[in-house]
């Protein structure tokens, strides 16, 4: 099953490739305070013209690269 995450934008300068940071809620177990983590992923973008801030959804797949291993699929109209 492939994994499907949500994210922003953040860098667009390379050709073919955007970085995506993903965030994720979580409750702390002991102090249950809400907790942002956020992660960068390096995605395939072969068609699609994106700029930072857009927000995207990305899909896992087989590495491109290095450290590809997503490729976006669709911009979110948010």
């Amino acid at each position: 099953m492939k994994k499907i995450l949500t994210g922003k934008v953040v860098s667009a300068k390379m050709d073919k490739t955007v970085v995506v940071m993903v965030e994720r809620k979580f409750r702390h177990p002991v102090y249950h305070k809400v907790i942002i983590r956020h992660k960068k992923y390096k995605a395939h973008n072969d068609k699609l013209t994106l700029v930072e801030n857009d927000t995207v959804r990305i899909e896992e797949t087989k590495p491109i690269s290095k450290d590809k291993h997503f490729k976006v699929i669709e911009k979110l109209k948010i």
